[in-house]
């Protein structure tokens, strides 16, 4: 089995039973998961290189804003420098990471983890709509983690305004009503020796169980794992 590490908890979602749905759409395609929300202990487990995917599913960041305060004992989360050396040893030996919905806001003490996923969340402009009913359109029609894939909908938060790298292709792109513009919600890019996914898309069990979004995940991991474009169809 291909061995994935589920890091996750935070704020406003429902992230337990989520992550449970996300370990079991991932295991229909070969992964076994383990998930934690303690964060450093997790980092500290890709130590011996024997997991080959790092999901990042959590909503975890300092917190010091007074409006955290009481929630800052539980879910803040400060990296180290050896937390961070963890992530950029995960990618250099070759791991994957994938990045769902909220990992954009997470570790926004550690400027490199905008680079890596590709995004980050900008307080005060980033911003999405009351969750409700979004339209997600592939943009990428021949990409292995987007092909054959129709536009759908279903209940989601769009992320909108995220303050985005330099050179970032969308595959996908989410739009809440006809009044917003479409925002980028899905890429894939190789970062040093690793490859990264980022899916802005993700805020229940019932968004993660969405027939084209599951996927779209199964997909996007095996993907960030160097797997076979056949591997990809398959799903």
């Amino acid at each position: 089995m291909t061995r994935n590490l589920i890091l996750t908890g935070g704020l406003h979602h429902s992230f337990e039973a989520a992550s449970e749905t996300l370990r079991s759409a991932l295991d229909a395609v070969g992964f076994a998961s383990d998930i934690t929300t303690d964060i450093h202990t997790g980092l500290s487990w890709l130590d011996d290189g024997h997991y080959d995917l790092l999901t990042v599913y959590a909503l975890r960041f300092p917190m010091l804003a007074e409006r955290f305060a009481n929630d800052r004992a539980l879910w803040a989360v400060t990296l180290g420098d050896t937390d961070t050396r963890r992530i950029e040893a995960h990618l250099q030996r070759g791991g994957g990471i994938l990045a769902l919905h909220t990992a954009a806001i997470s570790f926004d003490d550690w400027p490199r983890w905008r680079e890596i996923v590709g995004a980050g969340w900008t307080w005060g402009t980033s911003y999405h709509p009351p969750h409700g009913p979004v339209s997600v359109r592939m943009t990428a029609s021949q990409h292995p983690i987007t092909r054959g894939l129709p536009a759908f909908g279903f209940d989601e938060e769009a992320y909108s305004k995220m303050d985005l790298v330099p050179g970032i292709d969308a595959l996908a792109t989410v739009q809440a009503s006809v009044q917003d513009s479409d925002s980028p919600c899905l890429w894939a890019r190789d970062v040093g020796q690793g490859r990264v996914v980022y899916d802005a898309l993700g805020h229940d069990s019932a968004s993660i169980d969405q027939p084209t979004h599951k996927r779209i995940l199964q997909r996007a991991a095996l993907w960030a794992i160097r797997s076979s474009d056949a591997e990809l169809a398959a799903c």
